[in-house]
């Protein structure tokens, strides 16, 4: 029997909170797991992957390597009651539910997925089938997803996305599967957490600009808060993407598949000029190593960096660019179906997320506050001695 590899959770403090590490020699079976746990990052600087330090994160990572790694958690230290879960330490399927997957996992592959996509809602199904090992396919129902639920995503705290991310791959397997008695319309998502995202003022963003020595450095975030642009579309931009005398660059087989179009701000063009001439990249606009892409992990490295050069106490991150890109947007008088054009989302509900934290028109409401004590100024004799900061 082949020996799984083992996985070292350790306890540290980084960015001024405590971590969950997840340290493990390499292996890119491992390493796409990983990467697929909701709020998993990796840090270039420690070299290893972290999550938030908590009893939740670690049932989450628990759940995602059962079955393909022995956990080592002598190093964590987690000062909290642990709930006393039995995990099993691989799935017992028979040959017909392996067959099952296996040809769920080429369904999902003929969709075009991306290949995260197919990973993740495979190993989903798995554990969903694993779970109720014992009975036929044919026999599953509505209540044995409920099952599922309960006793797996609600008693280990797992995360809404992680539940979401299981009833989208559930919704798709009965589609694959038709024999099952597990009706669609039933299969519910928990609604997200709305979180308002973090935005930067103009004067910030100018700021982090102009305070990054590095010319490389300053052209990416120009080039991300210009255009709106996501990490991933940043390292994949070619130069045969790029029409200067158009003003404007084609971002492909963007999230979705999609393909859009982005303006080149007028004030960029010099700044790229010298970049290109200085650097002369070879196929990618930003690279590594020659004819190679740069890392996203680099980009949020030198970004924090810089963020913290110009006292900015907020996490900036290269998506914080994009926010800011949007909000500004639609604080200058752009409207939402053009925002949503220009940042590449199918839907309009996405881009209404950036009316909740625009200023536009609040800027224009004053405080009732301000309303009473120009009122009881007027009607008091004393005005002039009236202060709301004295005794």
């Amino acid at each position: 029997m082949k020996t799984q590899p083992e996985i070292h959770l350790i306890k540290f403090y980084y960015k001024e909170k405590f971590k969950i590490g997840i340290k493990f020699n390499y292996n890119k079976h491992l390493v796409d797991i990983v990467k697929s746990i909701p709020e998993s990052k990796w840090s270039d600087v420690l070299k290893l992957w972290y999550l938030p330090y908590s009893l939740q994160k670690l049932e989450t990572i628990r759940y995602y390597l059962k079955g393909h790694a022995i956990l080592n958690e002598s190093e964590l230290e987690l000062k909290v009651k642990k709930t006393k879960v039995v995990y099993k330490t691989e799935r017992e399927l028979n040959n017909t539910q392996k067959t099952l997957l296996n040809n769920f996992y080429k369904y999902l592959r003929g969709k075009r997925y991306s290949d995260s996509t197919v990973k993740n809602y495979t190993f989903q199904i798995a554990d969903f089938i694993d779970y109720h090992r014992e009975k036929a396919i044919q026999d599953l129902s509505n209540r044995e997803v409920e099952l599922f639920i309960e006793d797996v995503f609600i008693k280990r705290k797992l995360s809404i996305s992680v539940q979401r991310q299981f009833i989208s791959a559930l919704k798709l397997f009965i589609v694959f599967e038709k024999s099952t008695q597990i009706v669609d319309i039933d299969l519910v998502r928990p609604k997200r957490d709305k979180i308002l995202p973090v935005v930067l003022s103009q004067n910030e963003v100018i700021e982090l600009i102009a305070k990054t020595k590095n010319l490389k450095h300053r052209t990416i975030i120009a080039l991300l808060y210009s255009a709106g642009l996501r990490i991933s579309e940043l390292i994949n931009l070619k130069l045969d993407d790029i029409n200067i005398n158009r003003k404007q660059f084609i971002i492909k087989n963007a999230k979705g598949r999609k393909d859009r179009y982005a303006p080149l701000a007028e004030h960029l063009l010099p700044l790229l000029n010298n970049y290109m001439h200085t650097y002369a990249p070879e196929t990618y606009l930003i690279e590594g190593k020659p004819g190679f892409p740069y890392s996203s992990s680099s980009v949020s490295k030198f970004l924090h960096k810089s963020a913290s050069q110009c006292g900015l106490k907020v996490r900036v991150t290269p998506h914080t660019l994009r926010h800011s890109y949007a909000t500004h947007l639609l604080e200058n008088g752009v409207g939402i179906r053009h925002i949503q054009s220009l940042l590449g989302h199918a839907k309009p509900e996405t881009t209404m997320i950036y009316t909740h934290v625009a200023r536009k028109d609040l800027l224009d409401i004053r405080s009732p506050l301000d309303l009473a004590v120009e009122q009881y100024k007027k009607a008091d004799s004393l005005e002039q001695k009236f202060k709301i900061s004295g005794r």
